[in-house]
């Protein structure tokens, strides 16, 4: 049978006049490259080169056919062309489902470059703290914190870390400096909240430190507490993800390293080969998987002692695990 692949290889013989120039051309060795033309006289029945100590010269069949094979070659690079085409022109309705605070802060970049990108492509932005049930059509794709991908038909990719720590802004520490202790932070005013599923966590491991009472004001929802950081109110716990990247914030105690809660890129099975969405997860999971890695950098750096001291039971003696 032939394979159309080899084709490639002829014409490059053709046009070189060598097997070791054509498989310079197609980065393949001089071996691979003689193999193919063989294979493919082979498989047509007829002899395409007179092998010479010169090199290689086409018989008077490898003349006739010549043509035919540079048609195939363009008609080749023709499909490639369209389907490339085809993929910048995908458009169509997306619906995006993630928290108000990523929408606001990381993804607002992010979803400008994907239009400017992709503009026949809209999106549709819901934001909720609610699990939207991508199963039953609620949305196309979400973006949301988890401890583990869970839900029927879901796939896709833990894109960053979900870690929370305790920041201010610095404003704020150079006027009243910047607690680096759990002890230090019951002088200065802590902000509270952050919606239900974010208070869950933030208010316990406020009560386990004593630190309830330092709480001065309650948002009620994590973009409240963001801009109640950044106007210099005092501190609060943010997602490392969102307030590694302002450059008016500061990180005063790092985050835990259990490392369980992830920010998950997810869509349902039924729709991940669906052109405008794949273009959508995919432009995503690069810009934030990037954005991530850069961010743990930044953190990393921010503190002479990235690895804390661990206390005697088992947990870090200053960092914030939620």
């Amino acid at each position: 049978m032939l394979d159309w692949n080899d084709l490639r290889y002829f014409l490059a013989v053709a046009d070189s006049g060598s097997t070791l120039a054509a498989g310079r051309t197609l980065r393949v060795s001089q071996t691979t490259a003689a193999r193919r033309v063989i294979a493919l006289e082979e498989a047509i029945g007829t002899t395409l080169f007179e092998r010479r100590q010169a090199g290689y010269t086409l018989t008077a069949a490898g003349e006739a056919l010549i043509a035919h094979a540079r048609a195939v070659e363009a008609a080749a690079t023709g499909f490639a062309d369209a389907a490339a085409a085809q993929a910048r022109e995908v458009s169509g309705i997306v619906r995006l489902t993630t928290e108000e605070i990523f929408a606001v802060t990381v993804l607002a970049p992010i979803l400008r470059d994907l239009h400017e990108a992709h503009p026949q492509i809209r999106i549709e932005l819901e934001t909720s703290e609610e699990v939207r049930d991508l199963a039953a059509g609620a949305a196309d794709v979400a973006l949301r914190s988890a401890d583990s991908l869970s839900g029927t038909g879901l796939v896709g990719r833990r894109v960053a870390t979900g870690m929370w720590a305790i920041y201010c802004s610095r404003a704020y520490a150079e006027a009243n400096g910047r607690p680096r202790s759990r002890r230090a932070l019951r002088r200065h005013p802590l902000i509270g909240g952050g919606g239900r599923n974010v208070w869950q966590h933030y208010g316990e491991w406020l009560k386990q430190n004593e630190l309830e009472d330092a709480v001065a004001i309650h948002h009620g929802s994590a973009t409240g507490l963001l801009s109640a950081v950044r106007s210099g109110f005092g501190l609060a716990a943010l997602p490392c993800f969102v307030a590694d990247f302002d450059p008016d914030l500061i990180c005063c105690l790092p985050p835990g390293q259990d490392g369980r809660k992830g920010l998950w890129l997810l869509t349902h099975e039924r729709l991940r080969h669906v052109p405008s969405v794949r273009i959508v997860l995919d432009f995503l999971a690069d810009r934030l998987s990037r954005l991530a890695r850069e961010g743990e950098q930044r953190r990393v750096s921010a503190f002479e002692e990235p690895h804390r001291p661990v206390a005697a039971n088992g947990k870090d003696s200053e960092s914030v695990r939620l």
